[in-house]
């Protein structure tokens, strides 16, 4: 790390846990799980569409981040990019702020294409801005640090959206609608403007620039060629495709617990909190200890509680067992989601960072949207239990295929340090 990075650091870390902190209260009042689907429910009773809201998300996020990874490689800085990108995550939430405040004027139909066009719009620019983000990211946190800080990030992030969803939902009682949501969409948009001016503090050097592919004029040929060559990036990106399907059982977790168990509205509060609270403590916990000993381990670790989650969803004799299940869940989302934005950056060389973090995101966008239509298919076919067991089964060899066939990539380029 240069010395300029190196003086540097302490203020990155702090300006860049205020911007994910209030990223996160931004989104705690327009969630893509709670908050949105209900807008949308105001203007439609389709499930179809309600249920194509995180799945626009989830794709769109993912998708175009291997079309910016040449791009952002040629880059002597790369805050420049990051801040002009990520206002197109951030503005669409004014967008929806102002089709809810016209919805009497604009009529059903138009308002729903308005609305679902800004959710695309809003995710899209996040899938833009990913690839440029996670380099800067990367390039201003050494990789020593880099799972700690990820942790304080998110905990930071999960900790606001937690206070915001509460204030939604008191908007959301109190007000009319559509003017709750209004209201809401617009103290999104105020979140994302103070995020943004937080990661615009970020400090970050120029740097020689670098060509991804020296002599080679098929940039996507080229890609197929780290795969070949990459053996342990490639299986690695298998295992996290299965990690998809070993956590698509997830999503009915609620539904299970209420309908089967009969759990009541104020258990789920209190289920859900229990989730985020676990979240919040061990977000820096696993990030800190993957820092110290390995990502890939804590990844593994990870899996294991998604393992005993879905065999105890599927197992649990009462509501109880659910508080369990919850505090797996959230420990096993840690591990899985927070751990892999600290563990990509260590595979490949430094200028080959920004492809190989649009190849691990580009790539999971088909297995995203697969596993949870196939999680509601054996759930409609052959009930919930179906879906439990087959999420146990994708944990396990997930988790087989990390630990026999990954080599941990922070020992593999220690290693290599070492012979060099």
């Amino acid at each position: 790390m240069n010395s300029e990075l190196s003086k540097s650091l302490k203020h990155n870390i702090l300006v860049n846990i205020l911007d994910g902190a209030f990223f996160g209260l931004g989104m705690g009042f327009a969630s893509y799980s709670t908050i949105l689907p209900l807008f949308v429910r105001t203007m439609t009773d389709s499930a179809m569409l309600i249920g194509l809201i995180p799945a626009i998300h989830g794709a769109f996020w993912h998708l175009p981040q291997l079309l910016t990874a040449n791009r952002v490689a040629r880059q002597t800085r790369y805050k420049p990019m990051v801040l002009v990108l990520t206002i197109q995550e951030r503005l669409p939430y004014l967008g929806i702020a102002w089709i809810a405040m016209s919805m009497a004027g604009f009529g059903t139909r138009t308002s729903l294409f308005l609305t679902f066009m800004m959710i695309s719009w809003q995710s899209l620019g996040a899938g833009f801005t990913a690839t440029a983000w996670q380099s800067l990211i990367s390039k201003i946190i050494p990789a020593e640090r880099r799972g700690t800080f990820f942790g304080l990030q998110a905990s930071a992030a999960n900790l606001l959206a937690s206070v915001s969803a509460v204030l939604a939902g008191v908007i959301l009682d109190r007000l009319e609608s559509p003017w709750d949501f209004a209201l809401c969409f617009l103290l999104t948009g105020a979140a994302m403007f103070l995020s943004w001016f937080f990661l615009a503090w970020t400090r970050e050097p120029e740097s020689v620039p670098v060509e991804l592919f020296p002599g080679s004029t098929n940039y996507w040929a080229s890609l197929g060629d780290i795969l070949r060559r990459d053996r342990n990036f490639t299986w690695f990106l298998i295992a996290r495709m299965l990690i998809q399907f070993g956590t698509m059982g997830y999503a009915f977790f609620t539904v299970f617990a209420v309908g089967e168990h009969g759990v009541s509205e104020v258990e789920i509060g209190w289920m859900t909190s229990v989730l985020l609270g676990t979240q919040i403590i061990a977000n820096p916990l696993l990030g800190w200890i993957g820092d110290k000993w390995s990502n890939r381990g804590v990844m593994e670790f990870g899996l294991g509680a998604a393992f005993l989650c879905a065999l105890l969803v599927w197992w649990a004799p009462s509501p109880a067992w659910f508080y369990l299940v919850f505090f797996l869940a959230g420990i096993s989302m840690v591990a899985i989601w927070t751990i892999w934005l600290a563990i990509i950056p260590q595979f490949g060389t430094e200028a080959e960072r920004p492809v190989y973090i649009g190849l691990a995101n580009t790539l999971m966008a088909p297995a995203t949207i697969l596993a949870p239509f196939l999680g509601g298919w054996l759930a409609d076919r052959a009930g919930f239990s179906a879906t439990f067991l087959a999420s146990a089964v994708g944990c396990l060899v997930s988790l087989a295929i990390l630990h026999f066939l990954v080599v941990d990539p922070k020992k593999k380029s220690s290693a290599l340090s070492d012979l060099s």
